[in-house]
C-alpha cells in the first residue's frame, strides 16, 4: 500500500479512558453478539483519509472498512475478483469497457454511477490536488496533460476516461496493460460522492464512503469509532457493531492492554513478545505468511549517497547484515531473510524468486569489508539509519543490523540508529526527503503482483519511491513487461527488471515479514488477510 511499509502504533490517555468501557463495547445494548464493538490497536494515518493521498498502512486499514471499489481482494487468497464491477472488458489490453453494478450507494444515500468513479480518478491525477497516489493513474491517457513532470497541467480531466452512460466507463491506456484490471482493488481507484468535492473539508473531518462501516467520530491522537452500516448492499456485511480503533505510540503498551483484558486485538505483536505471545494468549496467536517485505532504503536525491560505484558500497552493506540470526534471535521465525525483492506469498508463478539475490544478499564479512573500502567507505564515516521511534519495535532490529555491520567491518563506529519521533513525523521527513542516510523502508503489497513490488517504489518519479531511486533500464523494463499480454512473460520481464534493481543494490531487502496478531477472548473468527491487515468485517464479539 500501501505505499512504505508502515506499522502500528496507543496514547496512553486514551487506553486509560476507554478501559472502564469494556474492551470499547459501550453500553448494554452493545457489548455481545452482532452488536458488539471490537476495540483494536492503531496508529494515526499520515495524512487525512483521502484515497488519493493514503499510501500507508493505517489510513489504508480505515479507507478499507469505510470503501468498496471495482475490485476487492480476496481475504484468503489475494486475487482480485468483481465487487461493484459488474464487467471490465477488453480485446486489445489497452482500451477497457467498465460497467457498474447497479443498487450501489454511498452510506449518504448517493447513488454510485460510471461519474463516481471518472471524478474520482480525475481528482487523484490532477497535479493541483497533490495526491500521493496520482501516478496509479499514470498510465491512463491523458496523464501527462494532468500531471506533468515539470509545468503546469494542461488539462483538468484525464483523456482517457469517459462516461458512456450512468453505469458504464471507458478507459484508454496510453499502452497495453495486461493486468490493469487486477490493479483495481486498490484504494486509489474507489468512487468517491459529491460531498467529497463540495464540502471537501468537512468531509475529510468526516469521511463518507460505501463500505461495510461509516465514520462516526476521529480524535487525532486518541482512537477512530467506525460503526456498521446497517444498508451496506455488499455481501461481506460487518459481523460486529462497529471497531474502536485506539492510538498507541507503542506496540508494548498495546500488547499489556490487550494481554490484561482492556483491548481485543493487537496486530503488530512486539518482538520482545513473540517468545511468550502463545502462551500470554492460550493459543490466540496468528503467524501468518504475508505480502511483505522489509528494506533498508538510501538517500540517492543526497550527492553524497548518489556516487558513481556506489553499487559497491550497498551491496557490501547487504552482505555485513546477518539477516538468518537476526531474524532468528529477535523475530522468533516471524521473519524470512530476503533473497529477492518481493514476497514468497506470491509463488514462482507471480515473480517470487528466493534466490534471485544470492550472494549480495548473504553474510559475508570478508567481502562486505572489502566492497565497502572499494566503494571509498561511508559517507561522513558512519551510517545513520533512521526509523520512527514510537513503536518501540524498530529500535531493536535496527540495532541489531548496526552491530552486525560493525562487527563485519571491524569498526564499532560504522552504524548507528538514528531515531525519528512518531511515524508521521518519520514518514514526513522521508517524503519531504529530509534524511541524509538510509531509512527503514519496505512494503506492504497493495495488489497481489509482482508489478506492485516494483513499479511503486523503484520506477523513477513513482509514488512511493521516496529514495529517488532511478535507472532508465529498469523503467524500460517495467514499460515492457505492462505491455506484455501474456501473464507468464511478463512475469519474467518484470524479474529482468528486479535484476537491474539487485545490480545497483538499490535498496538492501532485508526480510519477509509475516503477519502477526493477538486478540482476547472476547471475539472470534479472527483472520488476517494477504496484506497482514485484520478482516474487521469478519470478526465476532461472543
Amino acid at each position: 500500500m500501501r505505499g512504505t511499509m508502515h506499522v502500528r502504533w496507543v496514547a496512553l490517555a486514551a487506553v486509560v479512558a476507554l478501559a472502564a468501557t469494556a474492551c470499547g463495547g459501550g453500553g448494554s445494548d452493545d457489548v455481545n453478539g452482532a452488536n458488539g464493538i471490537v476495540s483494536s490497536s492503531w496508529g494515526d494515518p499520515q495524512n487525512p483519509l483521502e484515497p488519493g493521498n493514503t499510501n500507508e498502512v493505517q489510513g489504508g486499514k480505515v479507507l478499507d472498512m469505510i470503501f468498496r471499489g471495482l475490485k476487492r481482494y480476496d481475504p484468503k487468497t489475494g486475487e482480485a475478483k468483481n465487487m461493484l464491477a459488474e464487467k471490465i472488458e477488453t480485446t486489445d489490453s489497452q482500451n477497457f469497457t467498465i460497467t457498474v453494478k447497479d443498487g450501489w450507494t454511498f452510506s449518504n444515500g448517493e447513488k454510485i454511477t460510471a461519474k463516481s468513479f471518472v471524478d474520482a480518478w480525475n481528482y487523484g491525477a490532477d497535479l493541483k490536488n497533490n495526491q500521493k497516489n496520482a501516478t496509479f493513474f499514470g498510465y491512463i491517457d491523458g496523464y501527462d496533460k494532468v500531471h506533468p513532470d515539470t509545468g503546469r497541467p494542461t488539462a483538468t480531466t484525464l483523456s482517457g476516461l469517459k462516461v458512456v452512460n450512468d453505469r458504464t466507463f471507458t478507459v484508454k491506456l496510453s499502452q497495453k496493460f495486461s493486468t490493469f484490471p487486477d490493479t483495481l482493488g486498490y484504494v486509489a481507484f474507489v468512487p468517491l460522492p459529491r460531498a467529497f468535492y463540495d464540502s471537501h473539508a468537512a468531509w475529510l473531518s468526516k469521511p463518507v464512503g460505501n463500505g461495510p462501516y461509516t465514520v462516526d467520530s476521529y480524535t487525532k491522537g486518541s482512537q477512530m469509532a467506525l460503526k456498521r452500516w446497517a444498508g451496506y448492499p455488499g455481501p461481506d456485511k460487518a459481523q460486529n457493531g462497529g471497531v474502536t480503533l485506539r492510538v498507541y505510540t507503542d506496540n508494548n503498551t498495546a500488547y499489556t492492554d490487550l494481554t490484561a483484558g482492556n483491548l481485543d486485538l493487537v496486530d503488530d505483536i512486539p518482538a520482545a513478545q513473540l517468545k511468550n505471545v502463545s502462551s500470554d494468549l492460550s493459543g490466540r496467536y496468528i503467524n501468518t505468511p504475508a505480502g511483505l517485505i522489509q528494506t533498508l532504503s538510501f538517500p540517492f536525491y543526497d550527492p553524497a549517497w548518489h556516487k558513481p560505484g556506489q553499487e559497491k558500497l550497498r551491496t557490501g552493506l547487504s552482505m555485513a547484515i546477518d539477516r538468518k540470526q537476526i531474524t532468528e534471535t529477535i523475530f522468533h521465525n516471524t521473519r524470512t531473510p530476503a533473497q529477492d525483492w518481493t514476497s514468497p506469498v506470491l509463488g514462482a508463478q507471480g515473480g517470487f524468486r528466493g534466490d534471485l539475490c544470492g550472494a549480495a544478499c548473504t553474510y559475508n564479512p570478508t567481502e562486505a569489508k572489502k566492497l565497502v573500502a572499494e566503494a571509498g567507505g561511508i559517507p561522513g564515516g558512519t551510517l545513520k539509519i533512521s526509523y520512527n521511534a514510537d513503536t518501540g519495535s524498530h529500535k531493536v532490529w535496527v540495532d541489531a543490523v548496526c552491530n552486525s555491520i560493525n562487527r563485519s567491518l571491524g569498526n564499532n563506529r560504522a552504524c548507528v540508529g538514528n531515531p525519528v519521533g512518531t511515524f508521521a513525523d518519520f514518514r514526513n521527513q522521508v517524503t519531504q526527503h529530509k534524511l541524509s542516510g538510509p531509512f527503514r523502508a519496505g512494503w506492504q503489497m497493495d495488489y497481489p503482483l509482482i508489478q506492485n513490488f516494483l513499479q511503486p517504489m523503484y520506477y523513477t518519479n513513482a509514488s512511493s519511491n521516496d529514495g529517488t531511486y532511478s535507472n532508465p533500464k529498469f523503467d524500460k523494463l517495467v514499460d515492457e513487461a505492462n505491455a506484455e499480454t501474456d501473464r507468464a512473460k511478463a512475469v519474467d520481464t518484470f524479474i529482468e527488471a528486479e535484476k537491474v534493481l539487485r545490480d545497483d543494490m538499490g535498496v538492501i531487502p532485508l526480510w519477509y515479514q509475516n503477519g502477526s496478531a493477538g486478540y482476547s477472548d472476547r471475539i472470534g473468527n479472527v483472520t488476517l488477510n494477504p496484506f497482514s491487515v485484520p478482516v474487521y468485517d469478519q470478526i465476532k464479539v461472543k
